[in-house]
């Protein structure tokens, strides 16, 4: 690692000294963001403004991107690329079109399937620091569940003993009638 990259390790050392784990979000967007430089650097093979025949394109510069982590929302700014042949440069650690991380969307489900509000989860979550966190989105992340759904209904059963049932009644419009 050279020695920028030392200076900057360093000085998230220190940030996180002086204002403790309260600020947490801060150190860890400015340490992913460091990780997504390297991992663009070497998507390059070329650190910046290096320049050798090996070049495979060029830094253009960065697109910001609100993500929800379980140390709270935080912005980071996403490296570009310019000037290469095949697949454009995306950081690995990030999924494309999602706002949130899966652990994060995974809580929100599960409170959810639990019967938590979709807007009791909001507040929740904006207790985490999460502030942006949508019905909607709380709809898909109960989504998330859905093949461990279907792994349980489909599991194979061995010779059961006693079987207790319990019920959940759904109520559904038909015909304008809430039934």
């Amino acid at each position: 690692m050279d020695a920028k990259k030392d200076t900057i390790i360093e000085a998230l050392l220190e940030h996180l000294i002086e204002n403790g784990a309260g600020d947490i979000a801060t150190v860890f967007a400015r340490t992913f963001e460091l990780a997504m430089q390297i991992e663009r650097e070497r998507f390059l093979h070329a650190s910046h403004y290096e320049r050798n025949p090996d070049r495979q394109g060029y830094a253009n510069g960065y697109k910001p991107k609100r993500i929800d982590t379980p140390a709270g929302s935080i912005t980071v700014d996403v490296p570009k690329t310019a000037g290469h042949v095949g697949e454009p440069f995306y950081p690995q650690s990030l999924e494309r079109g999602r706002r949130s991380v899966r652990a994060v969307m995974v809580a929100v489900a599960e409170m959810y399937i639990k019967g938590v509000s979709t807007r009791d989860v909001e507040a929740v979550m904006r207790e985490f620091g999460i502030e942006s966190l949508s019905s909607a989105q709380v709809s898909r992340a109960s989504k998330l569940l859905d093949d461990e759904l279907a792994a349980w209904r489909t599991r194979p059963l061995a010779e059961i003993r006693y079987l207790i049932l319990d019920a959940r009644y759904e109520k559904m419009r038909d015909n304008g009638v809430v039934r």
